[in-house]
């Protein structure tokens, strides 16, 4: 009895030093997650850095050439057709993608130059 006692209590020393040199899987496991973290944060803060360099530049170039582009002559004929064939402003509007505004100009030119 006393044997077999010695012999659970040693093998239990012996498992127990075993278990010391062991790798710890768990802590490789974490150790790689933390690194995809940081390396996710990185690339986010990059990329972050890089759209606000971008949005920056838009606007300058939003401010140096904010200028209207001519409106092609096909177009204003087209509606100036459907503004004398009686189609109302809103549909002018979409059927031509052009702002209200434009329309409207159009349309006031138009007029003007039929005048003359």
């Amino acid at each position: 009895m006393e044997l077999l006692f010695i012999g659970l209590v040693s093998f239990s020393i012996l498992l127990l030093v075993i278990s010391f040199f062991q790798r710890d899987r768990y802590r490789d496991i974490e150790k790689e997650m933390e690194e995809l973290s940081m390396n996710v944060l990185q690339e986010h803060y990059q990329l972050k850095k890089r759209i606000r360099v971008l949005e920056e530049e838009l606007m300058m170039d939003g401010e140096l050439t904010f200028k209207k582009k001519p409106i092609n002559e096909i177009i204003k004929n087209q509606v100036i057709s459907l503004h004398q064939q009686g189609v109302h402003i809103d549909q002018i509007t979409k059927q031509s993608v052009l702002p209200k505004e434009d329309v409207l100009t159009i349309i006031n030119q138009s007029k003007g130059n039929a005048n003359l």
